[in-house]
């Protein structure tokens, strides 16, 4: 069952994946700052990576499984609400007339928990052959 909340999730973060990307092509452009801009695509990317990691992890753990591989899913999934939803939310706040600059120190929170959960599956791989 855990798994198939999974699936959907990430079906979920993907479909977000594009209509994000399309808002950032075709909404975005030009009506924000560069920095901006650019952070909201970076953002997008992120979570279009960890979204395709994640469906390839749980993929795998059909085959084979280990706890760092849910740890990894864990960590990457706060990660990028962390990260990439930071980004977004200070590009739009400032498409808004608003200014969200103290919300930015949420986004290196999560590019740590993205790093760590990169960390975390690297260490189960290696102790899986042991």
């Amino acid at each position: 069952m855990q798994e198939r909340r999974w699936w959907a999730t990430l079906a979920i973060s993907g479909a977000v994946v594009v209509i994000l990307g399309a808002f950032a092509a075709h909404g975005l452009s030009g009506r924000l700052p560069l920095r901006l801009e650019n952070a909201f695509i970076t953002g997008v990317r992120y979570q279009a990576w960890h979204t395709l990691a994640a469906m390839a992890l749980l993929a795998w753990r059909q085959h084979i499984r280990f706890f760092a591989q849910h740890l990894a899913l864990m960590l990457w999934a706060g990660g990028v609400l962390l990260f990439s939803g930071s980004l977004y939310a200070m590009a739009i706040a400032e498409l808004s007339g608003h200014s969200l600059g103290a919300f930015g120190i949420i986004t290196p929170i999560g590019g740590l928990l993205l790093i760590a959960g990169w960390v975390t599956l690297t260490v189960g791989i290696l102790r899986q052959g042991r």
